[in-house]
């Protein structure tokens, strides 16, 4: 299986990764298309230039090799992408030959937490729009992709990570409920920027509390973004 699960920043992602990487049978893959993004966008992300050095230069040669083989010889390959990268620059001929799952999260929480981060973040940044695109390509292509919702994996990730086993026809894996703490081999070069509080985590943080309160830009981002969010949710696993 070449698993492909669509976030976008500050949306579990990380520990997803992690997760199914914990498994014996998966190998991980970091936001591949993440330098090429960057190249195409001239966006000033934190340590761009490191990305972009860390990312092969063509977006084409970034999708042959999620389609190549799996590296040390494991069945499977999970894709950690962000939907904001697939730009219209970015290939998608290589989606049919993978599983599409979409981990979605209530934009005021994502606001909230990319904004400490980055700076005037916009809609086009946090990647709402992009995953409902995405979503509609796929299942108009004639696939059946699944979402997940963040918070329901908090809630109980035992329970949510055996029904998207099941959705996704996989077997489920103990292994994936928890992980080593200080990061995985295949983070990206961003992880000191990113992934702190996850380096220091074994398995997935608990329940999440009430909504974050937004003001201003913030709470202006976060309500665009809500129909999307909205969408999505509707045909999340329950």
């Amino acid at each position: 299986m070449r698993l492909a699960m669509w976030s976008g920043p500050r949306n579990l992602s990380t520990a997803m990764m992690y997760s199914f990487g914990n498994r014996a049978d998966f190998h991980v893959v970091d936001e591949p298309f993440y330098g090429p993004y960057l190249r195409e966008t001239g966006l000033d992300h934190p340590m761009r230039e490191e990305i972009i050095a860390d990312r092969p230069d063509s977006a084409e040669e970034v999708a042959a090799a999620l389609l190549g083989p799996i590296p040390d010889g494991k069945p499977h390959v999970y894709h950690k992408h962000m939907a904001q990268h697939m730009i219209p620059a970015m290939p998608r001929d290589w989606f049919g030959g993978c599983t599409h799952v979409f981990l979605i999260r209530h934009p005021a929480r994502v606001v909230a937490s990319f904004g400490a981060k980055y700076e005037n973040p916009t809609l086009e940044d946090i990647g709402f729009v992009q995953q409902a695109e995405l979503f509609e390509t796929l299942r108009a292509a004639g696939q059946d992709p699944v979402v997940i919702d963040s918070a329901d994996i908090r809630q109980d990730p035992e329970n949510m990570l055996r029904k998207l086993c099941t959705a996704i026809g996989l077997p489920f894996d103990p292994a994936m409920l928890s992980w080593p703490n200080g990061g995985h081999r295949q983070d990206g070069v961003w992880k000191e920027v990113w992934y702190a509080s996850v380096h220091r985590s074994t398995g997935f943080a608990g329940p999440e509390g009430p909504l974050p309160d937004l003001d201003g830009p913030a709470a202006e981002l976060a309500a665009r973004a809500l129909p999307y969010y909205d969408k999505m949710a509707a045909a999340a696993l329950r």
